[in-house]
């Protein structure tokens, strides 16, 4: 409708908004100044009606450039004018031009080549003039009413932009990446709630400080050179580690260079997310790969551990066996037993740290375990720690997995140790209990249990780092020190075993981690009256398969002590050869783990394939509790072993024949 009226006009007529873009304009505009139809539209800007002028020589000769930009920039002053112009074609135009009450400009573009030669018409021809401008003033107050509304919708979009620019923010301050803008004085334009968050300032409080200023010495040492050369124009990529709140605690930036069109680095973008976690979780799967590799490592030590710890005993029970009397021999002998025996658990010890698999429980007496533990704990803690004990006197036993348990304990000792970094006093006691109402403290039913407490008198710990004591990966010793996990797990094995962890602290006074463990009654020792009568005492050929010669031959001796005649073989495939050749032979006794090729259980495997009647024992100073197969069921003797224990193995193996 508004188009059709303007179309009415004899004149020309254009309207453009504040930023010189048409708005509205009539056919006769562009007839009067000779203008192509493609060049007006809505939103068309002013300066390319000026350029078609100025390319096609309307203004003269000069720059056209200077041109252009001469005549938009008296536009943009948007005062009222009345301009006189000749077209090429002779004809005269009156441009009249009226500011809009919100700046734009309105012109009129009228024809008046008649009126130079008709002034000498009648006033009535004035009066008729004059009224046509009159006329034409009323179509142009129609078209300012319709150019009101135009600039009332503007306004709706600009509430309607308003509005979008909030839902920005509001995202960008709750998404999970901290995010800001540096200009090249190193001063923040810009930053989202998270990051001024992360550095501990209020919302807004980041805008115009410079980057030493928000992020404090420490870190801008570490990332001073990234920031450097993100300002260079380099786009960098980096992680650092500050302290919040107590905690180490670690982020990955990315440093984006916003640079002009003429490749002058104005600032850089920056792009942060937390990564503590995940370096938490990389430093335990380290700590974890770290113990795979101890236990590969322990397992194969304990193996040659083992066989030496068999020569040593064995030899060693053999000169007591055949010098009992010798009181001079025995004074030197039997020390040196009991230091191997002491070795000898000392490496089970080590095998039970390093496994991977559970242990099965069992009852355990506790008194006696914590009495072996606490010479461990003596050992591993500095002489400024005093340890002691309290065992309540009577014995008392918990179905739990021993090594597990003992880890555990150790765990907490430990734990005293780093609290106490100058020195202090560890006290570790056990009593049976009754908990009744008490029970809810650990989590368990109330009922019979037995009391472990494990307490120092060291630093303590505060009510949130209590709260958080026993969650995987929470750890307040130094990143890399601790993986968070020892409390965890043991809080884990507690309430596997049927039990709970209650943990009492506060700071400056020490800790105490009491673990309550269900009571369990002594399993009775198993004593068949007359069996050391009834073991075999010789007579059948024994084929003896090892590969260290000395460990050979501490067994042969063995064997021979106890009435067997003994044929020996270095490794598996030699041992086949002869069990082929030699039908004779009755019992096969022989290392688990062998060179050649064919290790003790599958030399088993074959051996049984070719005479199922065959008596088979195998010895092993580390054997893999999870192997299952068919040779799984046969006798396996730990090493070191006595000649006690090789006869009973035997007998085993005898009540195991078809």
């Amino acid at each position: 409708m508004l188009q059709a009226g303007l179309d009415l006009l004899d004149q020309g007529i254009t309207v453009f908004d504040a930023d010189l873009r048409l708005v509205a304009w009539n056919r006769n505009f562009l007839k009067l100044l000779d203008f192509p139809e493609t060049l007006a539209y809505i939103g068309a800007p002013f300066e390319s009606f000026i350029r078609y002028n100025a390319e096609r020589g309307e203004y003269g000769p000069g720059d056209i450039e200077s041109q252009i930009t001469e005549r938009v920039a008296a536009a943009r002053n948007f005062t009222p004018h009345l301009t006189e112009r000749q077209r090429p074609n002779g004809r005269v135009l009156l441009l009249r031009g009226e500011p809009l009450p919100h700046k734009g400009l309105v012109t009129l573009y009228s024809d008046i080549t008649e009126q130079r030669y008709i002034e000498h018409l009648t006033e009535h021809q004035n009066m008729q003039l004059e009224e046509r401008v009159l006329r034409r003033t009323a179509q142009l107050e129609n078209a300012n009413a319709n150019l009101r509304l135009a600039n009332e919708d503007n306004v709706r979009i600009a509430a309607a932009l308003g509005r979008s620019e909030a839902r920005l923010r509001l995202i960008n301050d709750t998404i999970p990446i901290l995010i800001g803008y540096v200009d090249q004085h190193e001063v923040y334009q810009y930053a989202n709630k998270g990051y001024a968050d992360w550095y501990g300032h209020p919302e807004g409080g980041v805008t115009g400080r410079g980057v030493l200023d928000v992020i404090g010495p420490q870190v801008y040492a570490q990332v001073r050179d990234f920031v450097h050369r993100a300002l260079a124009g380099q786009q960098v990529t980096y992680e650092y580690e500050m302290e919040r709140q107590g905690q180490s605690v670690f982020a990955r930036s990315t440093l984006v260079p916003e640079i002009s069109s003429d490749g002058e680095t104005l600032g850089f973008f920056v792009f942060s997310h937390e990564i503590t976690e995940q370096k938490r979780m990389q430093a335990a799967l380290v700590q974890a790969q770290k113990m795979e590799a101890i236990g590969q490592l322990t397992g194969g030590l304990a193996h040659d551990f083992n066989n030496l710890l068999t020569v040593i005993i064995g030899n060693l029970a053999a000169l007591q066996d055949h010098r009992p009397d010798d009181a001079g021999v025995n004074e030197f002998v039997e020390p040196a037993l009991q230091s191997a025996r002491r070795g000898v658990q000392l490496i089970k010890r080590l095998l039970t740290f390093s496994r991977q698999q559970p242990l099965e429980p069992q009852a355990v007496d506790i008194g006696r375990l914590i009495g072996s533990l606490a010479k461990l704990v003596r050992r591993s803690l500095p002489e400024s720690i005093a340890v002691s004990t309290d065992l309540a006197g009577a014995s008392i036993h918990a179905l739990v997995d021993p090594g597990q348990l003992e880890s555990a304990l150790l765990n907490f000792a430990l734990n005293s140790r780093d609290a106490m970094p100058d020195g202090g006093r560890l006290h570790i006691a056990a009593r049976a209990v009754e908990l009744t109402t008490d029970a809810t403290a650990f989590d368990v039913s109330p009922g019979h249990y037995v009391l472990i407490e494990v307490a120092d008198n060291g630093c303590g710990m505060d009510g949130a780092t209590l709260s958080r004591a026993c969650e995987p990966f929470f750890t307040t010793k130094r990143f890399g020190l601790g993986s968070g996990l020892g409390l965890a797990m043991a809080y884990g094995f507690a309430k596997q075993s049927g039990g709970g962890i209650s943990i009492q602290s506060q700071p400056d006074q020490g800790t105490s981690v009491l673990m309550a463990l269900p009571l369990a009654a002594r399993e009775p020792d198993i004593d068949l009256p007359g069996e050391e009568a009834a073991l075999p005492h010789g007579g059948e050929l024994v084929l003896l398969v090892e590969d260290d010669p000395n460990v050979r031959r501490v067994v042969r001796q063995q064997l021979i002590d106890l009435g067997h005649p003994v044929i020996e073989a270095e490794d598996g495939s030699q041992a086949l050869d002869m069990i082929d050749q030699i039908h004779d032979i009755a019992v096969v006794v022989s290392d688990v783990i062998m060179p050649g090729g064919l290790n003790g259980r599958q030399l088993a495997e074959q051996t049984l394939a070719r005479r199922p009647e065959m008596r088979i024992v195998l010895m092993s100073g580390y054997t893999d509790e999870a192997e299952t197969d068919g040779t799984s069921a046969l006798p396996i003797l730990a090493k070191p072993f006595d000649r006690q224990d090789l006869a009973r193995a035997l007998q085993s193996a005898h009540r195991g024949t078809p």
